[in-house]
């Protein structure tokens, strides 16, 4: 099969984004060691660059409407790369939380756009599969990119992993601006037109389940680290396995949700919300055993994202006529639930519950989500039979 050099481009700048948004969730105790902050202190740097995505989505969206897409996905790699390296030259808590939102302001509109002009690249049958080979780097990231730069976080500091981190942001820089045709915006955007459409309830529908979804993976996975060390009794070799397994998992959920959500895309993600309500609260029971927690670990990834085409799809679908600012505010939505997850994950070990408590949060969060998806399933159907003569 032949690998499109503009999906492989947009490929590099989403494993660059995928190591620098779950990287730090491995160096956890290395930052808040470094820096003389508690866990749920450092934690507060994850959700700091879910907010900063969760704004600069749709600022950098509609600021940039109509820039062509080439220059403007280079442009915001390059916002990555200098985050990147402030990152690495951080000095302190304040200026590391600073360079985390700084990086994160690139995020959600890369993806937003870059999942449209994936979309674009082939027939409308296989769109959301891809968005999801798009998306496969992000998840390929957890494999390939948050194990090694942990394991350098170990050898030579958390800042050589961002300095790390810099150095793919430059080569995604170049590939995207080598591979991809100028692609001007064609005509002047209505950015009030589009803010109509995505303040649809339908829409906004869409978007609260986006934010449900991943704040169920993110409330336990924010503290991964910690909880394979104290609640496992792991060594730093079987914590660096199972981050790989994590994200072996995301991989093939990433592959599966893509094919499967081509076929029906709400039966994927009810599919997957019930999976991550089951595995959570088994992994709640059995996170003590190493036995025990490998395969759930796996399978917990599975889960999670395949969740992630099937919901960029249904944004998508939803708001037609407003592609990339939907597309962009649904990256944001993902990545407030990520924000929402770390926070809840947090405030559960601040009040004492301890980790496998973390992981009952999770499941009933994914529970949240499918719950509120039945409900928006009926509303559209009661909708429907309303509106028959």
């Amino acid at each position: 099969m032949t690998i499109h050099p503009a999906l492989l481009a947009l490929s590099i700048g989403a494993f660059g984004i995928g190591v620098t948004e779950f990287s730090p969730m491995g160096m956890l105790p290395l930052i808040a060691n470094d820096l003389g902050v508690s866990i749920p202190a450092a934690g507060l740097l994850v959700s700091a660059y879910a907010l900063g995505v969760l704004i600069g989505a749709p600022l950098m969206t509609l600021a940039f409407a109509r820039v062509p897409r080439r220059a403007l996905l280079v442009g915001l790699m390059g916002i990555f790369t200098v985050g990147s390296v402030i990152s690495a030259l951080a000095d302190g808590y304040a200026m590391l939380l600073a360079a985390r939102i700084v990086t994160a302001f690139n995020h959600g509109a890369f993806f937003g756009i870059g999942s449209v002009v994936a979309a674009s690249l082939v027939r409308p049958e296989r769109r959301a599969a891809a968005v999801a080979a798009m998306f496969s780097s992000l998840t390929i990231a957890t494999i390939g990119g948050v194990p090694p730069a942990a394991w350098v976080g170990e050898a030579l500091g958390w800042r050589a992993a961002f300095w790390g981190i810099a150095g793919i942001g430059a080569v995604a820089m170049l590939s995207l601006r080598l591979a991809l045709p100028p692609l001007p915006v064609d005509g002047a955007p209505d950015i009030r037109a589009e803010l109509r459409v995505v303040a649809r309830p339908a829409v906004l529908g869409a978007l609260a389940l986006t934010v449900l979804g991943s704040s169920a993976m993110f409330t336990v996975f924010t503290y991964i680290v910690p909880i394979l060390r104290i609640e496992t009794g792991a060594d730093a070799s079987f914590v660096t396995a199972m981050l790989v397994v994590y994200g072996v998992g995301l991989t093939l959920g990433n592959w599966a949700g893509g094919r499967l959500a081509d076929r029906t895309v709400d039966g994927t993600i009810i599919a997957s919300l019930v999976a991550l309500v089951l595995l959570l609260g088994v992994f709640a029971v059995g996170m003590d055993s190493r036995w025990v927690a490998a395969p759930l670990i796996l399978l917990w990834g599975v889960a999670s994202f395949a969740l992630v085409p099937p919901l960029q799809m249904r944004v998508m679908a939803e708001a037609g006529e407003a592609p990339n600012l939907a597309s962009a505010l649904n990256i944001g939505a993902f990545n407030l639930g990520n924000a929402i997850g770390a926070a809840l994950g947090g405030l559960v070990i601040d009040l004492g519950g301890g980790y496998p408590a973390v992981s009952v949060a999770g499941s009933a969060m994914a529970a949240v989500g499918l719950a509120f998806l039945l409900v928006l399933r009926r509303s559209r159907r009661v909708a429907g039979v309303a509106a028959c003569p």
